[in-house]
């Protein structure tokens, strides 16, 4: 089974592969859904491409806003293009999109996004019939359901799901809120989340009174789902003949992709977790509290409420190791703040743990000796380290 990582530019493309990641996805400056991502230039999606087939690993490139028809031809230059440089498939939402896209006989292969919310088989058949080799099921289904796809697709069309990763508050992300509120689109890459925000409510004859609905002292964040950590199912995932796993977050840090990718890797290369060392590991990095979502067949309301307001973390990303070695030592670019002789974690490219303790002093590339450094900082680490590596600061 495929782990499929997003990258939302060519750093963390490099991030992800290195970490474990079999396939990464990506945007390009026209036509994905995260218009806010970095996404990549087309000199930077071919050097993504090269650096991924060099190692094995595939690219595909999201492709799936809802276009308007004055747009279709800037949308095939830009897929005749991304064909050329070797890319290994288009996801795709929208069925005049898929129809274009095949009539251009690409060798890249079309992949149906979540967007489009498939929740039945019938709709997978129809999609290959149309040239698709893999549908992205919607999040909305449960893991029997997603077993019962599976079989009637086998051998068919490929089928891919979603196991990590923030859930929009609508159907498969077919949201207008965002359009409404901030006059951004969501269906076209632009949304600001405003189902984040925090919300009063206001009486209609008590005008300028806000009421707010307490979920603590902060308010509540009346819309914000949890995200979905599906690790507890990616056995059964397995068994069903599922081909591919995906990780969202185009926007995410450098620090959550190489904790969740290297996590999701280990659990695929056969390693197990309880539900307790599973949470611990996700929890040192940002999220809105963590859910099952719709995969056991019914949701409750502990999985669409948070007891805090907005994200948090159980650790702070200090550093990273650069590939860089200089007088035989390792190079630690500095992320955050550094104290001479503290104990950090250590988290490893092939997500094992370990710790290390800081030198004191410090002492920088260029010969200073401190007791604490900061960001933009570069420190020598006696211990050998492989490039990549990262350490943080456990709460």
């Amino acid at each position: 089974m495929e782990l499929l990582a997003p990258a939302g530019n060519l750093e963390k493309l490099k991030w992800s592969v290195v970490y474990g990641a079999d396939a990464v996805y990506f945007g390009t400056e026209f036509g994905s859904l995260r218009s806010f991502a970095g996404n990549f230039t087309l000199d930077n999606a071919q050097a993504g491409i090269d650096y991924l087939h060099k190692r094995g690993k595939k690219g595909y490139v999201t492709l799936n806003i809802y276009p308007f028809s004055e747009e279709f031809e800037r949308l095939t230059e830009t897929a005749l293009s991304l064909d050329e440089m070797g890319i290994d498939a288009f996801i795709i939402s929208d069925m005049g999109v898929l129809r274009e896209l095949k009539r251009l006989n690409l060798k890249a292969g079309l992949f149906i996004s979540t967007q489009a919310n498939t929740t039945n088989y019938q709709a997978a058949l129809a999609y290959h019939e149309l040239g698709a080799s893999r549908i992205i099921l919607a999040r909305e289904l449960s893991i029997e359901r997603i077993r019962g796809i599976a079989q009637k697709t086998k051998g068919i069309i490929e089928t891919e799901v979603f196991i990590h990763g923030a859930v929009c508050f609508s159907y498969s992300g077919r949201c207008a809120i965002s359009d409404y509120l901030t006059g951004y689109r969501a269906n076209r890459g632009e949304c600001k989340h405003p189902c984040r925000w925090k919300y009063y409510l206001m009486e209609e004859t008590r005008p300028n009174e806000y009421m707010p609905v307490y979920e603590d002292e902060r308010g509540m964040y009346l819309l914000n789902s949890r995200d979905t950590a599906l690790f507890e199912f990616m056995p059964a995932l397995m068994d069903a003949g599922i081909a591919s796993v995906k990780i969202e977050g185009r926007m995410k840090s450098i620090h959550y992709l190489a904790t969740v990718v290297s996590f999701y890797r280990q659990i695929l290369d056969g390693k197990r977790f309880t539900k307790e060392q599973g949470l611990e590991m996700l929890n040192r990095v940002p999220n809105r509290g963590l859910s099952t979502g719709f995969m056991k067949g019914y949701i409750d309301k502990n999985d669409y409420q948070i007891e805090e307001s907005g994200s948090y973390s159980e650790s702070t990303f200090v550093g990273n190791i650069t590939e860089e070695q200089y007088e035989g030592k390792s190079v630690l670019e500095v992320r955050n703040k550094i104290f001479a002789g503290e104990l950090l974690e250590v988290l490893n490219t092939d997500g094992s743990i370990t710790q290390i303790k800081m030198p004191s002093p410090l002492i920088t590339k260029n010969g200073h000796r401190l007791d604490e450094v900061n960001h933009s900082q570069f420190i020598l680490i006696d211990d050998e380290l492989n490039p990549y590596t990262i350490l943080r600061r456990v709460k």
